[in-house]
């Protein structure tokens, strides 16, 4: 989601716009982005700032968006703002706007505008509770520098998934005032026991991000050291919190809480599913399962020798990566069976395929209905990148969300079919068919009528 363009109005605003901005002052293309770094210290000013905006630049560079930075305050004005697709607040610290420049910031995030938090950032406008909720927690304090583990929650969002599933790094650990998890989505937490000085009661997030006020938002408390803006694991972190800002990447950033993992990536959580049919799946060392072969499917039968019960109300979450033209889908609502075409003809199947018909591509329920196809197309991230499927079954009313927006919304009327209690599955679809899967995850949900 982008923030309109708009045309500068007055020779003022290009004079404020020419002096306290570095970098070119033309106006933003219909095709371009930018990205304005802000680094304005009121309070404690970090010695790698320099490093930061050097590291923005050169990831705008390669990545192929324009960076412009400033310290000047003045630059937040409505006209100037709107050449921007995210402003990045880089360890600001204190007081750094106006009145009149906190207006013009909130009505650029309300008009579709991308916020990035590195840091500091969230040592910032105290006093601004737009700006709280937007950064999405203030700091309270921080230990020494030390080395500690980051757990990764979400290795589908752009920021966290060239990472395993744990991070480890040096940095100045910073304690927050409230835990954002209620209304932020937590991409990364730190684990409180590999380090000391934790104050967070073993639940401290570290990343996180959320659509905010008709706008986007990342932030990372990482960043405080000189040394993080030369490591490609932290660059590659800020590289995809920024294109989620900017609108370049889609994610489900909507809080999640209370799931329970089906599938997480280690060997132990796979023993819970059972092959029907031909293929296989293979599991790499990131915790990734991959399709070959087919047609088949992978379905979680639970623990013991004998299928446990399906599932009847729940809102199930996984994330899904295709490597080009690839088929799969996500089966729900059919009986334990090692006969893969009973899911086919008892239950449905949530499709994953780019090119197909429209009620046989991605976010159908195959051959029944077809996604809502502009909102998908919004929503779906290309093939090699990742996506997040949200599977909501009430009753017989069945949802899907893709990376956090909407995009089905299906009632069964078969009773050969019903959704009420049934398995779920993972299609491997042909030999030709490379489709992954990560994090599978399920909570279930108190049952409704239709």
């Amino acid at each position: 989601m982008r923030a309109p363009a708009r045309v500068m109005t007055s020779a003022a605003a290009a004079a404020v716009l020419i002096g306290c901005v570095s970098g070119p002052a033309a106006s933003k293309g219909a095709d371009e982005t930018r990205v304005l770094v802000f680094s304005k210290t009121a309070g404690f000013r970090h010695d790698s700032i320099p490093e930061g905006i050097a590291a923005v630049r050169e990831l705008g560079a390669a990545g192929g968006f324009t960076v412009d930075a400033t310290e000047d305050a003045g630059a937040f004005t409505t006209g100037n703002l709107a050449r921007y697709d995210a402003v990045v607040f880089l360890s600001t610290t204190g007081d750094v706007l106006d009145t009149a420049q906190q207006g013009a910031f909130e009505r650029y995030i309300k008009r579709g505008g991308g916020y990035v938090g590195i840091h500091a950032a969230a040592d910032t406008e105290y006093d601004w509770a737009f700006y709280g909720g937007l950064a999405g927690a203030y700091f309270q304090s921080h230990p020494a520098i030390q080395p500690a583990t980051v757990d990764v929650e979400d290795r589908a969002h752009p920021a966290t998934s060239g990472l395993a599933s744990t991070w480890n790094r040096t940095d100045e650990w910073y304690n927050y005032r409230s835990n954002p998890r209620e209304h932020a989505h937590v991409l990364a937490s730190l684990d409180e026991s590999s380090y000391t000085g934790g104050t967070m009661s073993g639940d401290h997030p570290i990343a996180w991000c959320q659509e905010y006020r008709g706008g986007r938002a990342f932030y990372t408390g990482a960043g405080h050291t000189k040394e993080s803006y030369a490591d490609p694991a932290f660059r590659q972190h800020l590289l995809g919190g920024i294109q989620y800002a900017v609108g370049d990447a889609q994610a489900d950033c909507r809080p999640e809480n209370g799931y329970r993992p089906l599938f997480d990536g280690t060997a132990e959580s796979l023993s819970a599913w059972r092959q029907a049919g031909p293929g296989s799946f293979s599991l790499s060392e990131d915790g990734t399962l991959t399709s070959s072969g087919g047609l088949g499917m992978l379905w979680y039968a639970g623990s013991g020798s004998d299928p446990g019960p399906g599932f009847g109300s729940y809102s199930l979450k996984l994330d899904w990566q295709v490597a080009g033209d690839d088929n799969s889908g996500v089966f729900v609502g059919f009986p334990a069976s090692d006969d893969p075409w009973s899911a086919v003809n008892n239950g449905y199947e949530i499709q994953i395929d780019a090119t197909d018909a429209p009620d046989r591509t991605t976010g159908a329920v195959y051959s029944f209905q077809s996604a809502d196809i502009k909102k998908r197309d919004r929503a779906l991230n290309p093939p090699g990148e990742w996506n997040t499927y949200e599977i909501r079954v009430e009753g017989e009313r069945l949802r899907v969300w893709l990376n956090g927006v909407k995009i089905n919304d299906f009632t069964n009327t078969d009773p050969v079919r019903s959704l009420r209690d049934g398995h779920i599955g993972l299609q491997n679809h042909g030999a030709d068919d490379q489709v992954s899967f990560r994090d599978v995850r399920i909570k279930e949900l108190p049952v409704k009528g239709d």
